[in-house]
């Protein structure tokens, strides 16, 4: 996988003793002028804008698409690391300890980045989210709605309650079924703007047409008696969760909107157990879904029970072994994913793709260095649902997925190096 291009733009350098004075929070545009300028109010606008104790823990850091600000507090000078490019050495704002640089980055994917202080490593985050272009507000395109939260008593999972939402694009129309997508953990995407601007994102690619007219709908893990069901009703092996969802939360939904009730016109998603949650639905109901979005997928042994159930790490054996299902499916997982004693996620993923091309599925896998962090899948979520409904038809009823012809020639995955000598 080709390295994340990025060139840095500038350094702020602001020498001397200037008498700190008082600043309202600046817009992102107004900082990135007080940076390039040198202005003497860039010490207490960083403070105010960033924050002083992100500052002094060396966490801090501001953007907006690729342009980025990082700002540290230190006695000394630091240098700056950003992914693997090379170091910058940082320069300080007057009148403070405070130091900055503005970087442009690549977008829809996301960035670490660490100081070195006096020969030691200090501060920094992993996961760094840069938006696309299409995780912000556009002029001219319309809002869609957000309707709930609603609450589900389940039959399926005796006395299990679920909360769920449903996002309705504006271009829903009544007389015309709506094609499908079903989120696991659901109140993730209710905020519309962070952490992942989901519903931004839905309406500007609605209104470019480049996904087609969906229902969203947000489903929480239930509870049972105050005990949390989502390791139940995501990591398990079997088809329940899919009948819950087919027989269950579908069937209210559909009481208030239109739904394509096609499995072509179908798809699931969600992040870690959530992932495989929405692999394994499709998986036991082909019928019901096949389109699958797996962010950081826990094909793991979370469920397994030892002569009893199966647990997720058996499907990449599985996807080998098993009749193929006409299932389109994008994964998504980064090399510092989790490694425990369930199973390595990084591995675990690399097996799931080679599986799905040895059985020639339309598959992608989008790799990368991140951690067990949803911001990887927040940060592409544009491409990946372009990619998941591309070609769609809404005259169709069916389609057999086929694997991109780019892909059949391309080798399988394997690990080349190791972060050790």
């Amino acid at each position: 996988m080709a390295k994340h291009g990025r060139t840095i733009l500038a350094l702020c350098l602001v020498l001397g003793d200037a008498t700190v004075r008082a600043a309202s929070t600046p817009d992102f545009d107004r900082l990135m002028t007080l940076v390039r300028t040198g202005s003497a109010d860039l010490a207490p606008a960083l403070t105010e804008a960033l924050g002083a104790g992100a500052i002094a823990k060396g966490t801090a850091s501001l953007s907006r698409g690729p342009d980025f600000l990082f700002a540290v507090e230190s006695a000394s000078t630091p240098t700056l690391f950003i992914d693997d490019a090379p170091a910058v050495v940082m320069r300080g704002a007057a009148g403070s300890h405070i130091w900055c640089a503005i970087a442009r980055l690549r977008t829809a994917t996301t960035h670490a980045f660490h100081y070195e202080i006096d020969g030691k490593r200090f501060g920094g985050r992993t996961d760094v989210i840069a938006y696309g272009p299409d995780s912000y507000e556009r002029p001219g395109v319309p809002r869609g709605q957000l309707h709930g939260k609603f609450v589900h008593s389940s039959r399926i999972y005796p006395g299990m309650k679920s909360d769920y939402w449903v996002y309705v694009p504006a271009q829903y129309d009544a007389s015309k079924p709506a094609a499908v997508m079903i989120w696991q953990d659901g109140e993730v995407l209710v905020p519309r703007e962070e952490p992942s601007r989901a519903q931004i994102v839905f309406d500007n690619l609605t209104y470019d047409k480049k996904i087609p007219v969906i229902i969203h709908v947000l489903v929480s893990p239930g509870l049972t008696d105050g005990k949390r069901m989502r390791s139940v009703e995501y990591d398990t092996v079997d088809g329940a969760y899919a009948h819950f969802l087919r027989d269950e939360i579908l069937p209210e939904v559909a009481a208030k909107w239109s739904l394509r009730k096609d499995a072509y016109s179908r798809a699931i998603a969600g992040d870690s157990s959530g992932g495989i949650c929405s692999f394994n639905a499709a998986w036991f109901e082909p019928g019901e879904f096949s389109r699958v979005l797996s962010r950081i997928g826990s094909f793991t042994s979370i469920q397994c029970r030892p002569g009893q159930i199966d647990g997720g790490n058996v499907y990449p054996f599985k996807i080998r072994k098993e009749a193929k299902r006409n299932l389109r499916v994008w994964l998504q997982d980064g090399a510092n994913d989790l490694e425990n004693d369930h199973g390595s996620w990084p591995l675990q993923n690399i097996q799931m793709a080679n599986s799905l091309k040895m059985k020639g599925y339309d598959f992608h896998l989008s790799w990368g260095a991140g951690t067990h962090s949803r911001n990887g899948g927040h940060a592409e979520l544009a491409e990946e649902l372009m990619w998941l409904w591309r070609d769609y038809d809404p005259t169709r009823t069916e389609q057999s997925y086929e694997m991109d012809p780019a892909e059949k020639d391309r080798p399988y995955y394997r690990v080349k190096a190791l972060n050790r000598d």
